[in-house]
């Protein structure tokens, strides 16, 4: 009975095990399909990533686009690709999976430093089941959210490394795989072509506003435009060029090695225009060795002293000469507010040659002004000639046969009185005439001694000694040009005067001067920061010379309080006045 039994079982046990065989292949068979399903979903994924990373050619969007990209084909909750600037350090961080407000509690971003550094300095793909446990982890700042795996690789462009991802935080699984690597691996390859394919773009489409820009600057200027509104035009063309938030351009002041701010572009420019830059600023420091300057901070840069940081709060800048290194023509200096982006190598190479360009059409259009000038000289001077050798030996020749005439009317006393008016009108023409030929030709003789910009310049230096430090200077306009040579003395006599008085009186620890000539007025003021007006004092001699000189050129002198304390000194006369 038992064997029977025992037979029988053994028999349906041989007869069940084909069908417990097809069963178990039948599920091997569907973890095949899943897989391969999986793989297939993952490479339609990538794809998907590939043609959305590519599929923009601005290059804020493309890394944008990256990051999110490599996020979702990895399943991790954080990503980002820090951009490597100079020396191997990140100057630029993409995150994703991140909010604002996360980041803003984290502060800067990271500078190139521990796990990241170590990508920087090795750029090969690296996975961790837990960043902490790596000997090289230095640990997060404050208010960072927890990160455990890791997956890096980093994204070369034309055999360059560009930057590399940083992914955290696996979600479906404890730590990234193989498949995570390789799958990274091969969107960093794409993503390579797009950010080269963005790059070549933004260069092509800059270099084309730039020709643009050249082509309009060259002829504004030999159409006769003034070269000031040309220069206001070219730093505002520069500053939507390079994405700046101010851009000054700084002229030298004849004979006293020191530069002014003539045109700027951006946020608070009136603050910064007409600056005068002492040697010790960087400006003037380009301007003497014709080399640029790049800075990440300039107003909290060691070497710059004074200048416009140090009246506007500035962040990343660069200062490029305007010109040759033999022949540098001014300094332009282009700036960030801080916590902005610094500016990429292109972006400075791009202005540099924009400079360039700049200064040749100064110096074409210079020269033409000088061939025209030179042309009006010489018909002076032919007219001069003229007048000289024709005009006044006729009129000569005619006064003496009028003089012989004179003395055969002597019996006709009316007829002798007309011919001797006529003599004297003819004496006093030829002195008119003589006096026009020496003017012609005074106009001719070219002018000694500096421009009134460096006479202020001189007379601020001067007044260094008596007040204990340097008044800050800003000329605005056109000082050498529009106002004439009495104008000038009066005006550097009251700003003497002026000075004098925050010296002696005021006790000021600081003096700002501003001269400026606006459409057909001339105008000084000088404020300090010092005691104020004292009450007790109702009449200065030197206050009622300034209010004499404004009154004798039909301008008007003031004398106020400043705020919070001090003095301001206001001097304003009409250009229409000089003689």
């Amino acid at each position: 009975m038992n064997e029977r039994a025992q037979g029988s079982q053994e028999t349906e046990t041989a007869g069940a095990s084909p069908q417990l065989r097809l069963d178990t292949l039948l599920d091997d068979l569907q973890q095949q399909v899943a897989q391969v399903r999986a793989a297939r979903d993952r490479v339609h994924t990538l794809l998907d990533a590939v043609l959305a990373v590519g599929s923009d050619l601005d290059l804020e969007v493309v890394l944008h686009r990256i990051v999110e990209s490599a996020v979702t084909l990895v399943d991790a909750q954080y990503g980002a690709l820090g951009v490597l600037g100079e020396e191997g350090t990140i100057k630029q961080f993409v995150t994703a999976g991140i909010d604002a407000e996360a980041i803003a509690r984290i502060g800067h971003y990271p500078r190139g430093e521990g796990i990241l550094g170590l990508l920087v300095r090795n750029p090969e793909p690296l996975r961790l089941g837990n960043l902490a446990d790596h000997p090289a982890s230095v640990g997060f700042p404050s208010g960072h959210p927890p990160m455990t795996s890791f997956l890096g690789a980093p994204v070369r462009v034309r055999e360059q490394v560009f930057g590399n991802l940083y992914l955290t935080n696996k979600q479906s699984a404890a730590e990234f795989g193989s498949d995570d690597e390789a799958v990274l691996r091969t969107l960093a390859a794409a993503a390579g072509v797009a950010i080269d394919n963005a790059r070549l773009y933004e260069d092509a489409h800059r270099r084309q506003r730039w020709l643009a820009a050249s082509n309009e600057l060259t002829r504004s200027l030999l159409s006769g435009a003034e070269p000031a509104a040309v220069l206001e035009s070219f730093t505002e063309t520069v500053r939507e060029m390079a994405g700046a938030d101010l851009v000054t351009l700084a002229v030298p002041v004849a004979g006293s090695g020191e530069l002014v701010i003539e045109a700027a572009s951006g946020d608070r420019t009136e603050e910064v225009r007409g600056l005068v830059l002492t040697s010790s600023t960087l400006a003037a420091k380009v301007f003497a060795s014709g080399e640029t300057i790049t800075s990440d901070a300039v107003s909290a840069d060691p070497r710059a002293e004074g200048g416009s940081a140090s009246v506007v709060e500035l962040g990343p800048a660069f200062f490029v000469p305007l010109g040759t290194r033999e022949h540098v023509r001014g300094v332009l200096q282009v700036a960030n507010v801080p916590g902005d982006t610094a500016f990429t190598d292109a972006v400075i190479d791009m202005v540099t040659g924009f400079g360039n360009q700049a200064a040749l059409a100064l110096d074409v259009a210079e020269h033409r002004r000088d061939t025209e000038r030179m042309l009006v000289l010489n018909d002076r001077d032919r007219i001069a000639r003229d007048l000289h050798d024709l005009v006044i030996q006729r009129l000569f020749a005619g006064a003496l046969s009028l003089q012989s005439t004179l003395g055969r009317v002597t019996d006709r006393p009316q007829v002798g009185e007309r011919i001797q008016r006529v003599m004297n009108d003819l004496d006093d023409t030829i002195k008119i005439i003589r006096s026009t030929i020496y003017g012609l030709r005074e106009r001719d003789q070219p002018r000694h001694g500096s421009g009134l910009r460096a006479q202020l310049v001189a007379a601020t230096d001067r007044a260094t000694e008596s007040l204990g430090f340097a008044p800050a200077l800003r000329m605005t306009g056109l000082l050498d040009t529009a106002v004439s040579a009495g104008q000038a003395e009066h005006l550097l006599a009251v700003l003497g005067e002026a000075l004098s008085n925050a010296a002696r009186h005021a006790h000021a620890s600081a003096v700002d001067v501003s001269v400026e000539v606006a459409d057909t007025t001339l105008r000084l003021r000088v404020a300090d920061n010092g005691r104020g007006m004292d009450p007790a004092v109702s009449r200065r001699s030197g206050l009622v010379n300034l209010r004499k000189r404004a009154e004798e050129l039909g301008g008007a002198f003031s004398l106020s309080s400043n705020q919070p304390n001090g003095t301001v000194v206001e001097w304003v006369v009409p250009l229409s006045s000089a003689e």
